[in-house]
């Protein structure tokens, strides 16, 4: 309806500039948003008071000559608030089209082509394969989906990718550690490498690696030689090892990548000799005290970074920018990287050398979305260990605890710029406490009515219930409506502010909505045409919940 409104207004001035109440030359600008009071009307716009100036009269005098232009069936009635804003108040007609849209779309409704089949590539997790992912990974690989579940539904082409590091000081102790456990090192021995890993994966990579086994990760078998001293073998191994643990957890997860990338390939294949090279020829680097060094201060950071140190090697930022002008040179239009807010330093540096290319990357290119930490809470108290791991919580212990639903749920249902406090106790009750629950269970009830429906043998009749959606004027039901209507907007807004939180939010409150209005009516009554109307409507809010925890990844499930 949102957009309806916007034509009205657009039809309004077209109306007042051909009857030259409005200059020709004025250039609307304007939003129409819901209101916060619905005794204020449905919808407000601003509209008068950006046209003020340009058409040199009073914003309320403006308001007046818009509302007169409009004749709507859809529209109550209009006021002007305050110093010049205009306040629809929608009557039933549009409320009640709204249903037959949501019935009519089905999985579909919500969904919008505003992408228009531009690319974006969203990068996320990107986990170092040196243990197993947790929580502050699993809050990146639920946030990271979610968002390109909702760039999906907006219409953009969305490529999931994987990027993960397997060269550098992290993967050396990974190997340092699994041979020390094949030598029959444990780690409260002086002999265990001082960066060493202590989990007890370790412990099963050695088995495995000893044992000569095989394992298929991104697309291959590597094989173990199953000697302790075949170092470059035990690497290999214990990579492509954990690799696979990691895709068993993301699996379990429901998270699925379309491109994994190999940091090694960046130098396998000369890529950041060149990306490289090409910085000392745009003229953005120098030397000093022995060590390569590149402007960053052209272009916005505090100060000049080192891209090739004294005693040589590359600081890690360079391999980013190499990697990321391979994603310009893919074609994304847009590339947007979840990551952790200890990601937040390299931001500036990464896009500053992806300047200094003067390639044509836009500015503030690419995009990064940054999450904060994860508590994870059992009662009072914080759970730190897993024994697995050995230091921290993973995300496949969340995932065993209080399963896929919930803990996808909660790592998505708070804005990414805040700490997250994961709750235990309340992901794993069956409360109306628990949203994911209260959010679930609303779809079941509706599912619950029609197989009551089924066993009193009772058919619905849709058409004469939509015919009858008149019959349903109580608070509860327009409420409802209302909370309905309101999915594809904010399927628009999490898109457009790169936040999945907007939907998680909005479906505790269409919850809400539907418990409040199950549990003042009766949907099975006598009255046939009634009770048409009202399971029409409950079908409408299945359809939106469904539509909604898809976004998020979470089952829409029809008992519980």
């Amino acid at each position: 309806m949102k957009d309806a409104l916007r034509e009205l207004i657009h039809g309004a001035l077209a109306t007042l500039r051909a009857q030259q109440t409005l200059p020709d030359d004025v250039t609307p600008s304007f939003v129409v948003e819901r209101t916060r009071n619905r005794e204020h009307g449905d919808f407000a716009c601003n509209v008068a008071l950006t046209l003020a100036k340009q058409a040199g009269r009073k914003p309320r005098d403006i308001a007046m000559a818009i509302i007169a232009a409009i004749d709507d069936p859809r529209v109550e009635r209009i006021e002007i608030a305050g110093p010049g804003f205009i306040n629809f108040h929608l009557g039933s007609a549009a409320v009640h089209a709204e249903v037959l849209t949501i019935l009519d779309k089905g999985r579909e409704y919500g969904r919008n082509a505003s992408g228009a089949g531009r690319k974006v590539q969203i990068e996320f997790v990107s986990a170092n394969p040196t243990g197993p992912l947790h929580v502050g990974h699993g809050r990146g690989a639920a946030v990271g989906d979610s968002l390109a579940r909702v760039l999906d539904a907006n219409g953009w082409s969305t490529t999931r990718e994987f990027y993960y590091n397997d060269a550098g000081a992290q993967i050396e102790n990974l190997a340092l550690s699994v041979q020390a456990r094949c030598k029959g090192i444990e780690p409260e021995h002086a002999d265990w490498p001082d960066d060493g890993y202590r989990g007890d994966y370790i412990k099963d990579v050695a088995r495995d690696f000893l044992d000569r086994g095989t394992v298929h990760a991104d697309g291959k078998d590597v094989s173990a030689s199953g000697n302790a001293d075949d170092f470059d073998s035990i690497r290999r191994f214990a990579v492509a090892w954990l690799r696979r643990e990691q895709d068993l957890d993301l699996r379990a997860f429901g998270v699925e990548f379309d491109v994994y990338f190999l940091e090694s390939s960046l130098y396998n294949d000369g890529k950041v000799e060149q990306t490289v090279k090409a910085l000392i020829a745009t003229g953005h680097t120098y030397e000093q005290d022995g060590a390569l060094w590149l402007k960053t201060t052209d272009f916005g950071d505090d100060k000049d970074r080192v891209m090739r140190k004294s005693e040589g090697g590359y600081t890690y930022f360079v391999p980013d920018v190499a990697y990321h002008e391979g994603k310009w040179q893919r074609g994304f239009e847009r590339v947007i990287n979840e990551q952790g807010a200890d990601h937040h330093s390299t931001v500036n540096r990464v896009r500053a050398g992806l300047q200094a290319l003067d390639v044509g990357i836009p500015k503030g290119w690419p995009e990064y979305v940054l999450h904060q930490m994860v508590t994870v809470m059992r009662g009072d108290e914080e759970v730190k260990l897993s024994k697995r791991a050995g230091s921290y919580v993973t995300l496949r212990d969340l995932i065993d605890e209080v399963g896929r639903d919930a803990t996808r749920y909660f790592l998505v249902a708070r804005k990414t710029d805040s700490q997250l406090i994961f709750d235990i106790d309340l992901a794993r009750a069956q409360t109306n406490d628990n949203p994911v629950y209260y959010i679930q269970y609303a779809h079941a009830r509706v599912c619950s009515v029609h197989r009551q429906l089924a066993e009193r043998g009772i058919i619905i009749d849709s058409d004469a219930g939509l015919g009858a959606l008149d019959r349903l004027d109580g608070e509860h039901e327009r409420t409802l409506m209302s909370e309905l209507s309101r999915f594809p907007e904010v399927v628009e807004a999490a898109a457009v502010n790169l936040d999945p939180q907007l939907v998680a939010q909005y479906l505790r409150e269409v919850a809400a909505a539907f418990h409040a209005y199950y549990n003042a009516h009766q949907f099975i009554v006598d009255d046939a045409v009634l009770r048409d109307a009202r399971i029409a409507l409950a079908d409408a809010a299945r359809v939106v919940l469904a539509n909604g925890l898809d976004l998020l990844g979470v089952s829409a499930p029809e008992s519980m």
